[in-house]
């Protein structure tokens, strides 16, 4: 009876099986070229049945093909789209992930908030402005309460909306608080509020998720879905 450590002995990739790893070999020995790489396609086919969770990743055919070759121990010519990778891939160590060293000043509203205010903070339009502080006042309020299962007094969110946009978006408090204007309940908003809103419908992607990596850092909804802005206030 084999034992254990003497059937693995051969075996470069254990994913694959042995069968895999005798089909390599074989391939190995065939002469013709043409031959040799049309069976090395149908081996590839082979592999992705066997090792599906290669599909997953967007370059899961090349994965397979770098695994044919660490298979063949660098020694496989045929005729593929895929080169054969440097030996050197085997011991090389992933390049580590640089840490997130965002500080945000309140971590219930996430990056996402600070990339807004600084959109807002560009427009000249005293008007539009207004209706920028509006619709942060709201998103804010919106996002407060969902983080912290609370209301809040409208003073609070004005005052850290004065501090993320260092006191250059604000409004009266009388004025916020006689017409309403941080009510989240409220129904459909206005249409300067739409054009404020419109604003950020097309707003990049890529600006909004470039400083975090994507994460919202607690910008969620109840359900717990990502908030991506693009949602009309209520």
């Amino acid at each position: 009876m084999n034992r254990p450590e003497e059937k693995d002995k051969g075996l470069v990739l254990k994913e694959y099986g042995r069968n895999t790893q005798r089909l390599v070999d074989y391939l190995m020995t065939i002469e013709d070229r043409e031959k040799r790489t049309a069976l090395a396609k149908t081996l590839i086919d082979l592999m992705k049945q066997l090792n599906p969770a290669t599909k997953e990743s967007t370059d899961h055919t090349q994965r397979l093909w770098d695994h044919l070759y660490i298979m063949s121990n660098f020694q496989l010519d045929v005729d593929s789209e895929y080169p054969l990778p440097e030996k050197s891939i085997l011991g090389k160590k992933p390049s580590k992930v640089p840490y997130n060293n965002n500080q945000l000043k309140f971590k219930h509203y996430g990056k996402n908030i600070e990339l807004l205010i600084a959109k807002a903070m560009e427009i000249e339009s005293p008007e539009e402005t207004e209706n920028a502080v509006i619709y942060l006042g709201r998103l804010m309020k919106r996002f407060y309460t969902t983080w912290n299962k609370e209301n809040v007094e409208d003073e609070v969110i004005l005052q850290q909306l004065n501090i993320l946009s260092k006191g250059r978006l604000t409004l009266p408090i009388e004025k916020i608080k006689n017409e309403n204007l941080f009510n989240i309940t409220l129904g459909e908003p206005s249409k300067d509020l739409n054009k404020f809103n419109s604003l950020f419908v097309n707003y990049p992607d890529k600006e909004l998720n470039r400083s975090n990596g994507g994460n919202n850092n607690g910008a969620r909804r109840s359900n717990g879905k990502p908030n991506n802005f693009k949602k009309r206030t209520r």
